[in-house]
C-alpha cells in the first residue's frame, strides 16, 4: 500500500523525473508548481497538481492540510534554465530564500498536517575546505564569502529546519551536480549525478525507512565516488553495502552488493547514471 504525498517543486529538474516513479511504486502523489500553465504537464504524469507559491504560508497551509500526507518532499528551486552564468547572481539569492524562508513554511505546513517524514533536496559542495574525502559529518563552508556565502547559508538554514522538524523525521539528500534530461547538461562537473538516480534516491528515501529507522534525521551525499565518501547513512538505509566492489555497468569503483542472485546490484547515484543504467532494482 502506497503513502499519501505531498511533493514540492514537481515541474523542476528533480520533481518532473520524480512524480513517475512515485506513481509507478504506487504512491498517491499531490504535486506543486507556481505556474498555472505547467498544472496539467503535472496532472498529465500522474499527480494530482497544486498551484501555490511557497512563500504564501497560509496558501501552502491549506495546500498540505488538504493533501493530508504521510510523507513530504521538498524539491524547491528557483534556478535559471540551464543555469545561465549571466542570471545566477540574482537565482543564487533567490535560491537561497527557497532554502530558507520556503523550508520553514513547508515544514510549518507538514507539522500542521500531521506529516510524519520529510525529505528534502540539499547539495554536496557545500563542505568547508578540509581533508577530503568529506562525509556528512563534516562542516558546511559557513566561512564562505561572496556568493558562496549566500548559497551555503541558504543550505545550512534549510538543513537546519529538516532535521530540527521534530516529530516529523527530517532527512536530507545532499546532491551532486545534475545532469540529463530537462538539466540543460549532458555532463556535470564532480560531484554529479544523473538527474534519474536524484529522483531515485528521493524514492528510496520514501520506501527504505521502513526498512531502515536510522534514517530518521540524517543527511545522505548522493553523487559518483570522486572526492565525496560514500554515506554512512546511507548504506544501510538505502540498502547500499559498506565495502567496495565493481559491477558490470560501470568499470569504475563504487559501492555494489550482490542480490539473492548473486549478481552486482549498483548503489543509487554513485556513479551518477540513470538507475536503469544502474542496474538499480526495487525489492
Amino acid at each position: 500500500m502506497g503513502y499519501r504525498i505531498f511533493l514540492a517543486g514537481a515541474s523542476g529538474a528533480i520533481g518532473r523525473r520524480l512524480v513517475p516513479q512515485l506513481v509507478t511504486a504506487g504512491h498517491g502523489v499531490t504535486a506543486t508548481t507556481r505556474q498555472a500553465a505547467k498544472a496539467e504537464d503535472i496532472r498529465a504524469l500522474g499527480a494530482d497538481p497544486v498551484v501555490v507559491d511557497v512563500f504564501d504560508a497560509s496558501g501552502l497551509r491549506a495546500a498540505v492540510l488538504a493533501a493530508k500526507p504521510e510523507i513530504v518532499i521538498h524539491q524547491l528551486t528557483d534556478l535559471p534554465a540551464g543555469l545561465d552564468p549571466s542570471k545566477m547572481a540574482e537565482a543564487i539569492a533567490r535560491n537561497a530564500r527557497i532554502r530558507d524562508e520556503g523550508t520553514r513554511n513547508l515544514v510549518e505546513a507538514a507539522k500542521a498536517a500531521g506529516a510524519k517524514r520529510l525529505v528534502a533536496q540539499s547539495i554536496a559542495w557545500a563542505y568547508a575546505p578540509g581533508p577530503e574525502p568529506h562525509d556528512e559529518t563534516d562542516p558546511l563552508d559557513s566561512g564562505a564569502e561572496g556568493g558562496r556565502a549566500v548559497s551555503v547559508g541558504g543550505v545550512i538554514a534549510l538543513e537546519k529546519h529538516v532535521l530540527g522538524a521534530s516529530p516529523i523525521a527530517g532527512i536530507v539528500l545532499r546532491y551532486g551536480h545534475l545532469y540529463g534530461p530537462g538539466t540543460g547538461a549532458a555532463a556535470a562537473a564532480d560531484p554529479a549525478v544523473h538527474v534519474d538516480a536524484a529522483a531515485n534516491a528521493a524514492l528510496l528515501a520514501v520506501e527504505r525507512e521502513r526498512r531502515a529507522p536510522s534514517m530518521s534525521r540524517s543527511r545522505t551525499a548522493i553523487s559518483r565516488p570522486t572526492r565525496l565518501s560514500p554515506s554512512s547513512a546511507g548504506a544501510p538505509a538505502f540498502a547500499w553495502p559498506s565495502k567496495r566492489g565493481s559491477c558490470r555497468h560501470d568499470r569504475r569503483r563504487f559501492f555494489t552488493r550482490p542480490d539473492r542472485r548473486r549478481r552486482h546490484r549498483c548503489g543509487v547515484a554513485w556513479h551518477g547514471r540513470s538507475p536503469e543504467q544502474q542496474g538499480i532494482h526495487r525489492r
